[in-house]
């Protein structure tokens, strides 16, 4: 069987050929432990030097200071712990994402308030307690996001003001259904969606004249038989229809 042909896209940062010859790992190339074109630490493709020190992570300590970006994140991802702080003031977002990623929480506060989004993300992903509420006031709206899905749900009614629909969505999703009466009166209906599909059925009435189709046909699925009559005259068909199914359940479970 012949041995596949080297990939003729082998080159480095700055579009030069990668030549295995030169590099200062010619000895492990010859020994099958790197390859042009598949695992090298010298390739613009970040797979590439990724496959590099995922089977060399003793060698990522010595890349933190290359001048291509990949390479730093890459080697941030694999180098020895105590090497990190020194790259929270790397000029490269992805290598300080990094970092966020790995160090311990207590240690990566000053990445929460980072100027790049992505850092901001990668820390929210791993804070705790006040340093995680905190990241509610983040002025982008992933990074908030994030946030409230992590947060636990007694903590979510501090999201209900959020400026964004799908952070007050998620909201809705996660927090306590007793504690959903603070959005009742939000603005977007898919938020008094959520809330429909969560409310206790005993409060289903609060939503009952709500002017979305949507969420009434939500609450018509949920509610108990005294509130059923109130939908008998609704202005959509689908929603009487609804309520008369929900009436014939409800009965043939009685």
């Amino acid at each position: 069987m012949q041995p596949p042909a080297e990939p003729s896209d082998a080159a480095d940062w700055l579009g030069r050929p990668v030549r295995c010859l030169e590099c200062r790992h010619a000895d492990m190339q010859r020994q099958g432990l790197c390859q042009r074109g598949r695992a090298c630490v010298h390739d613009r493709r970040a797979r590439r030097v990724d496959r590099f020190f995922g089977s060399h992570p003793g060698l990522a300590d010595e890349y933190l200071d290359h001048p291509y970006f990949e390479v730093r994140a890459i080697a941030a991802r694999y180098c020895t712990l105590f090497r990190l702080p020194a790259l929270m003031d790397d000029p490269e977002p992805e290598v300080r994402a990094q970092v966020a990623l790995r160090l311990p929480p207590a240690r990566i506060g000053r990445l929460a308030e980072d100027p790049d989004r992505r850092v901001r993300v990668a820390a929210t992903s791993r804070l705790a307690g006040k340093a995680l509420v905190a990241m509610l006031r983040d002025p982008d709206y992933y990074v908030r996001l994030i946030a409230v899905r992590r947060l636990p749900p007694d903590v979510l009614p501090l999201a209900a003001g959020d400026p964004e629909p799908e952070v007050r969505r998620w909201a809705a999703r996660r927090m306590p259904p007793e504690r959903l009466g603070v959005l009742l009166g939000d603005q977007d209906p898919l938020v008094r969606l959520e809330v429909a599909e969560r409310l206790p059925p005993a409060r289903l009435h609060l939503l009952a004249d709500d002017p979305d189709m949507r969420v009434r046909f939500a609450v018509v699925q949920r509610a108990p038989a005294d509130l059923l009559g109130r939908f008998g005259r609704d202005a959509e068909r689908l929603v009487r229809e609804a309520a008369a199914e929900r009436r014939a359940e409800l009965e043939e479970e009685g």
